[in-house]
């Protein structure tokens, strides 16, 4: 068994690091290129629930301001000139918003809800569930707030153009970005 440098003894590593952390909403691709982490199970699982929370904090964020965009339109006076097709995206998009944020805050509520009762594993598998469908929430969010501007905006045509490019946008940051970097390995 290996010893730290104040001579105590250290659990052994696993040897499906990649495997394992994969499993505990951890990045398996961060094993590929540098060696192993020397941290315990516990060390991992605590590492990974600190990235899902900047990552919610992040997304959050975002999230937060489209929602507060979408809250001040409905006051602007030309919003009485929306016609059906606008009104009803914008609805979406509030619906969107509002299940984004409840999203955001479901791995918080979880970790609230089974706190001291040694389920962190479970804990970073369903919060990184939950991250993913929230990230696919925002991403919708931001496809449809783009088309709802563009179209109110400029024209009917114009919306459609802008959902078109940021759903292209999306596709590349959700598959050919990630793609290309396993290409790399």
């Amino acid at each position: 068994m290996a010893t730290d440098p104040a001579g105590h003894a250290k659990p052994a590593m696993r040897t499906d690091a990649g495997r394992h952390d994969q499993t505990e909403g951890g990045d398996a691709a961060e094993h590929a290129e540098t060696p192993a982490r020397n941290e315990t199970p516990t060390e991992r699982l605590d590492r990974n629930w600190a990235d899902i929370l900047q990552e919610l904090r992040s997304v959050l964020t975002g999230t937060q301001l489209i929602s507060g965009f979408l809250l001040a339109a409905a006051f602007q006076p030309r919003f009485t000139e929306l016609d059906d097709y606008e009104l009803g995206l914008y609805l979406t998009l509030v619906a969107l918003a509002a299940l984004a944020t409840v999203l955001g805050l479901a791995p918080v509520i979880l970790h609230r809800m089974l706190y001291g009762r040694r389920q962190k594993d479970r804990l970073v598998r369903t919060a990184n569930r939950m991250l993913f469908v929230l990230l696919g929430v925002v991403s919708l969010l931001a496809v449809g707030v783009a088309g709802l501007i563009f179209d109110v905006a400029v024209s009917r045509e114009a919306g459609f153009v802008a959902i078109g490019m940021s759903l292209l946008a999306v596709v590349a940051v959700w598959v050919v970005v990630p793609l290309m970097a396993s290409r790399r390995d």
